[in-house]
């Protein structure tokens, strides 16, 4: 079942608070079937407390939300029939195999032992694990343990996919290993939701972002539509001799129409500019008439970096873990 308007998650409204915290001040979300949303935030800002309501593991202390088209308040059951949950610590056995685990849980959803066995070595497959299906999960490398919960995560094949912070810890090899396997269940019609912090993972797999910060949406829109909030195309520069930068950052502004953003160090200059390709030729032929030489000139959008501390006021590796999801994690102890 799926809502009326072909949304595998919608949410209005939500407000959760402990004790005297507020962790979200009335946060709406919507997420089409077969798309990748991703929720974006520091530390702190909502995103684990709004996983764990639409997945019924905490309730909501105001607004709505349904997910695979059921209410998470009052069909509780139905909705977790229809979701997977990676949450960011691994639920795998580490004293079971691979297959022991995929097996069990498989058993657990009623498959039968024949059938669970067969779903087991389904998904071994499916994630690269079949090579080390006999080993115990906890000789498992942090990689490969991911993938081994998410894979339990998709025994009972469900449609609707929640991913809390999937790739903390790993290193770049495993990421992008865990990234395509994510590839791999969109491309079959899955639809995910995932917080994370990572802006690279963000830009690469959602089709839509959503920016949480204190609990409140801020900004949502594909990664285009954000990069424009923070003014649209930028025209950059680097001179090769560091001694003729102040020269350049002068014909930059004239060009652009507004001051530059300067690194000395890097010998860079970058101006936003709404004249885009004509700017970038009356640049470029001013520098070549004042003969000052540049290694790099061109047009640039911000990146999601720059979006982000734009938005939020702070880097997207903020480390602060006082607020908000540190306070739902000592709630729920």
């Amino acid at each position: 079942m799926t809502s009326p308007a072909g949304n595998a998650i919608e949410a209005t409204g939500l407000v959760k608070r402990f004790g005297d915290k507020t962790a979200l001040h009335g946060v709406d979300l919507t997420v089409k079937t077969g798309t990748v949303t991703a929720v974006l935030g520091p530390n702190g800002a909502g995103k684990t407390t709004a996983v764990r309501i639409l997945t019924t593991l905490t309730p909501a202390d105001g607004g709505s939300a349904t997910v695979a088209g059921f209410d998470v308040a009052t069909q509780a059951d139905q909705v977790r029939r229809s979701l997977g949950l990676a949450a960011q610590d691994a639920t795998v056995d580490g004293l079971l195999t691979g297959h022991e685990n995929l097996t069990m849980i498989g058993e657990l959803h009623h498959l039968g032992r024949k059938a669970a066995k067969a779903r087991a070595d389904q998904l071994l497959e499916e994630f690269s694990l079949t090579d080390a299906a006999d080993r115990l999960a906890k000789q498992y490398s942090g990689g490969m343990r991911r993938r081994l919960d998410l894979a339990a995560t998709l025994v009972a094949r469900p449609p609707v996919l929640f991913l809390d912070e999937p790739t903390t810890g790993l290193d770049p090899r495993a990421r992008a290993e865990l990234w395509d396997v994510l590839d791999g269940l969109t491309a079959r019609g899955s639809t995910i939701l995932l917080t994370t912090q990572y802006l690279e993972e963000a830009e690469r797999l959602a089709d839509d972002i959503v920016v949480i910060d204190h609990g409140r949406v801020i900004a949502q829109g594909d990664s285009r539509e954000l990069k424009r909030k923070v003014g649209g195309d930028q025209l950059q520069l680097i001179v090769s001799d560091p001694a003729k930068l102040d020269t350049a950052v002068a014909i930059l502004q004239r060009g652009a129409g507004s001051d530059p953003v300067v690194d000395r160090q890097a010998r860079t200059a970058t101006v936003p500019t709404n004249s885009g390709v004509a700017a970038l030729a009356a640049v470029s032929v001013a520098l070549a008439d004042a003969g000052i030489e540049v290694d790099d000139l061109g047009m640039r959008q911000p990146t999601l970096d720059e979006v982000f501390l734009t938005l939020t006021g702070k880097p997207a590796t903020d480390d602060d873990t006082s607020a908000t999801d540190q306070t739902l994690q000592e709630a729920v102890r």
